[in-house]
């Protein structure tokens, strides 16, 4: 069980009444209810609230007559009712446009984050009509009515950190004599999102709960008592939680950094040993190039398919502190760099059976390549994307800069991509490549501050130097480096 299982199970077992022993002193819930009935007939009476006419008691502690109209059973003294019995009107917040700067806070739904009010990311307002319509209340709870289906319900509880107002997309919950801690997390609860998935409507990628249907969800109440230790028990818990996953993500961080000084080693000569029985690099490549020289001569291959001058070996500061038999060369020396294209997707003629075709959306942070779509010769013909051979490294060059990927099969991708292809597949692992890259794009896509940059430009990436150890030493670091990332992958899920 990870620690988000473990705090659903927490809070499920809180309203249910099995997380701490219940207490026959209390005052039952059904009094309290009925204590919340007369403050808001005050309350009405005095016309600072609206008398809602569906107000009806569902269950109250002392019989059990109405069990059968309830999710699952409660505790002696505790009771059902609907949200609406113990909450005042549920407004909804503010449709003017926020600004970037202003007199008072505008709580959006991006703020409303596990059950708290997150402050990065605020949004602002002066309109005094407003500030004073929607200012919110110390202990009031936010209730996100409208998001993707994943996310509409989600509540968060306003503790008055600083002033502010509430969003249109939100709705104020006013709690009235409950405990509101408690109530906010029944409402962070597994059983709450469950009413939310039952009721809500959903429209284009949006689902939508209106006040109505939110008044009318329908929790278990224990006693005030019983409430105020159920908060302290989950609060302690949770504390214990927060402390692991702390550690959790420490651990994590470590994890991710292991691998990074791994690749750094391996793309360096110090994650293996080196075999002075292997062929070096350059005599390599010289003998491959000297071969294709009589294929060319004997008219087998043409000229035009051979790459530029390769730098000589005997050129030693190009050599400098390499292990024995690596060599460097820029990637435009051993590579075919191409460039990427997206077919009009107002022509259905350009989509359909063909080749897979990708964006940079559709390549994860391990290199996985998972294409939704493919395209056409028609659309080939009529875009700038290529299609590409098995085996070529993807770099990803705008969008999502920084991920890489061997393809297992041709395709073709988008313009944020530009592909490697290799000029002499018998020099370079695509394996070991790929990790060279990856590593090399993690440094690349950051600046000398620690911000990210929007792109790099084809220039960039064909001047980046490859270091280039003997093919079988290319074998050997692939192999030590990927079991070594199974052994972290193994540690990570165990702290997932």
């Amino acid at each position: 069980m990870n620690t988000k299982q473990l705090r659903q199970k927490i809070l499920d077992l809180a309203i249910r009444g099995k997380l701490i022993p219940q207490d026959p002193a209390n005052e039952p819930a059904s009094a309290l209810l009925e204590r919340v009935r007369a403050e808001k007939e005050r309350l009405i009476k005095e016309g600072k609230i609206k008398r809602n006419k569906k107000d009806s008691v569902i269950f109250r502690g002392d019989t059990k007559l109405h069990y059968g109209n309830v999710p699952f059973d409660v505790p002696d003294g505790w009771a059902w009712c609907r949200l609406g019995d113990v909450c005042l009107d549920f407004q909804y917040g503010t449709s003017q446009k926020s600004e970037k700067q202003g007199k008072v806070a505008v709580l959006r739904m991006g703020n409303l984050q596990k059950g708290e009010v997150d402050y990065n990311d605020l949004a602002f307002t002066s309109d005094e009509a407003d500030i004073k319509k929607y200012s919110l209340n110390s202990n009031e709870i936010l209730f996100n009515r409208t998001n993707s289906p994943e996310w509409v319900g989600k509540t968060a509880i306003y503790r008055g950190e600083m002033p502010a107002i509430f969003a249109g997309y939100l709705i104020r919950v006013a709690p009235v004599m409950i405990n509101p801690f408690y109530l906010n997390f029944l409402m962070n609860s597994e059983y709450h999102r469950s009413i939310c998935l039952q009721v809500k409507t959903d429209g284009v990628n949006q689902s939508n709960i209106n006040a109505r249907k939110l008044s009318n969800f329908i929790y278990p109440l224990p006693p005030l008592a019983e409430q105020r230790r159920i908060v302290t028990a989950i609060e302690s818990a949770f504390t214990v939680i927060d402390e692991i996953e702390r550690n959790k993500a420490d651990l994590q961080a470590a994890v991710s950094a292991t691998k990074q000084k791994i690749l750094a080693l391996a793309i360096r000569g110090k994650f293996v040993p080196q075999d002075p029985n292997d062929e070096s690099t350059s005599i390599l490549l010289e003998r491959i190039r000297a071969e294709r020289g009589q294929h060319i001569k004997a008219g087998k291959i043409k000229r035009e398919q051979e790459d530029p001058a390769i730098i000589k070996s005997d050129d030693k500061s190009y050599y400098e502190n390499l292990p024995v038999g690596w060599a460097m060369y820029p990637i435009e020396r051993l590579f075919f760099v191409v460039g990427g294209g997206t077919p009009s997707t107002a022509n259905l003629d350009y989509w359909g059976d063909g080749v897979p075709w990708f964006s940079s959306a559709d390549i994860d942070e391990k290199g996985n390549v998972s294409p939704r779509r493919c395209v056409t010769q028609l659309g080939i013909d009529n875009s700038t994307t290529n299609v590409v051979p098995e085996g070529s490294i993807v770099i990803v060059t705008r969008v999502g800069l920084g991920k890489v990927a061997v393809l297992n099969r041709k395709m073709c991708f988008s313009q944020d991509n530009q592909a490697l292809i290799p000029r002499y597949p018998e020099v370079v692992h695509n394996r070991y490549l790929f990790y060279f890259l990856f590593q090399e794009m993690q440094t690349l896509k950051y600046s000398g501050r620690g911000t990210t940059i929007s792109g790099i430009t084809k220039k960039q990436l064909t001047d980046i130097n490859l270091l280039l150890p003997p093919i079988t030493e290319q074998r050997r670091i692939v192999v030590a480096i990927e079991a070594a990332f199974e052994e972290l992958d193994i540690i990570a899920e165990k702290l997932s």
